[in-house]
């Protein structure tokens, strides 16, 4: 049985995760089993830079703090070697990342995930992954705002230039 101390750090963990789950706007379970040290380093840095949280934690630990931060569904996937990389800045990054890691490691592969605490799976969270980064998304949208704005300006500038050819035209034949 294990001393008290044991116990109260595995509280105080769940607790941690629980809140950071709460927190995040998209978490990311995979199976890492099989990637070598140096290819998981790898892929921790890429999170790190990212803004990602990447943990390996305990699937009864990983449960009870899933049950904690209110999100269900996520049970069944908990087994074999596990890991869960989360972000609260944004929601295409950490899916991003472990997508493309899965499509080079064929033992690494996404399990299922949360958005905004709903479950989702592993297809979903490839869908996330194709996503354009926030910019990008940002600049498309303006983009589309801008189109009818700068059509309306060329539309009026057309009348204007018509207007004044006409006028032109017509103190040129006055005048001759």
């Amino acid at each position: 049985m294990p001393s008290e101390k044991i116990l109260e750090q595995k509280r105080q963990q769940v607790a941690q995760l629980a809140e950071d789950f709460k927190k995040a706007n998209v978490g990311v379970l995979v199976n890492y089993e099989g990637i070598t040290v140096e290819k998981d380093t790898k892929l921790r840095k890429q999170l790190r830079e990212a803004g990602c949280e990447y943990k390996v934690v305990k699937n009864t630990l990983l449960g009870l703090a899933f049950k904690e931060a209110g999100i269900e569904g996520l049970e069944e996937h908990l087994h074999g070697a596990t890991a869960i990389a989360y972000s609260e800045n944004g929601y295409v990054d950490a899916p991003k990342i472990l997508s493309d890691y899965a499509k080079d490691n064929e033992n690494f592969t996404v399990k299922a995930g949360f958005i905004d605490g709903d479950t989702v799976d592993s297809k979903s969270i490839d869908e996330l992954a194709k996503l354009p980064p926030k910019e990008v998304l940002v600049a498309q949208v303006l983009g589309g705002l801008n189109g009818p704005i700068q059509g309306f300006a060329n539309v009026c500038s057309g009348t204007l230039r018509s207007l004044v050819i006409a006028l032109n035209a017509i103190a040129e034949k006055q005048s001759a």
